[in-house]
């Protein structure tokens, strides 16, 4: 059995009722179970519908994210979750880069990378050498001034913490990030790059080993076996091509207005909704949700 989820963005279009009905209806589904009022719904399937994707690009249209998943297991007892354009709106770097005077360049490296056009390790250290003699003191002020957190990212941790869920922050970005960003959400713990600094500023390098692609698939099978679970009881949530490898091994691999490269790697694709989304793919109700 499956269930196909339908959600929209909370602060965007409204889910019609009509659509559910005519859906569940063409697919022969089971009852409708309203998450939250016009804005997320479920239904149970017996078999995948054929015409899945081509629903799925109809709907993309009306600005309506389509997710089908096993029934059972879609609860997890663990969020993995990358930070730059996933838990924050930005990418870190490029806003370090902006205030070493070379944010385009920076940016359109990160772009590519992200889209998996570019290695890595070799991008994030060519883009950390251009912030060589930036003050570490800039770090700080970035963080205050330029780093907004992706809307519904404080409800997700509080609900799966609250339901006895472990959440670790997993970046490619770096720990003087990673620390702050993890302690205002609440995640149990952050692994990221380290940027070296001597008096107290950056001296153009990352410590290695580098976490990338892989360090995120360690992550995912050494924080899980931690908790005594497997990578199906996982969570993950990411946006760039670093991300495929955990999205791919974590029961429920979850692709945020990713790069559309990297989304068309995934079958769980959320372009439209924010954060709470994660929620309701896993079954919560909106009047389960819980404010920190």
């Amino acid at each position: 059995m499956f269930t196909l989820t339908l959600m929209t963005n909370p602060s965007g279009a409204y889910l019609e009722g009509t659509l559910l009905d005519s859906l569940r209806n063409a697919w022969g589904g089971g009852d409708i179970l309203w998450l939250a009022a016009d804005q997320a719904a479920e239904f149970h399937v017996m078999k995948a519908p054929a015409n899945l994707w081509d629903v799925w690009a109809e709907l993309q249209t009306l600005g309506v994210d389509l997710v089908m998943q096993p029934a059972e297991g879609r609860r997890k007892k663990m969020l993995l979750a990358d930070m730059d354009s996933t838990m924050i709106c930005q990418e870190c770097i490029d806003e370090l880069a902006a205030k070493a005077g070379v944010g385009p360049r920076v940016a359109d490296i990160t772009a590519r990378a992200m889209n998996g056009e570019l290695d890595f390790e070799e991008a994030l250290i060519e883009r950390v050498g251009l912030l060589k003699d930036l003050p570490v003191s800039i770090i700080d002020k970035v963080l205050a001034e330029r780093i907004t957190y992706m809307p519904g990212g404080a409800v997700l941790l509080a609900t799966m913490k609250a339901n006895g869920a472990h959440a670790a922050l997993v970046s490619g970005g770096f720990t003087a990030f990673t620390a702050k960003v993890s302690a205002h959400l609440g995640f149990d713990e952050n692994r990221a790059n380290t940027l070296i600094v001597e008096n107290n500023k950056l001296t153009g390098d990352v410590g290695r080993p580098i976490l990338g692609r892989e360090a995120k698939i360690n992550a995912l099978n050494e924080i899980s076996a931690k908790q005594g679970m497997t990578a199906q009881n996982v969570m993950a949530v990411g946006d760039g091509a670093n991300d495929l490898g955990m999205l791919h091994l974590a029961g429920s691999g979850v692709a945020l207005h990713a790069k559309p490269t990297v989304a068309a790697e995934c079958d769980i694709r959320i372009n439209h909704g924010d954060l709470t989304a994660l929620l309701y793919l896993q079954g919560y109700t909106k009047d389960e949700f819980v404010t920190p």
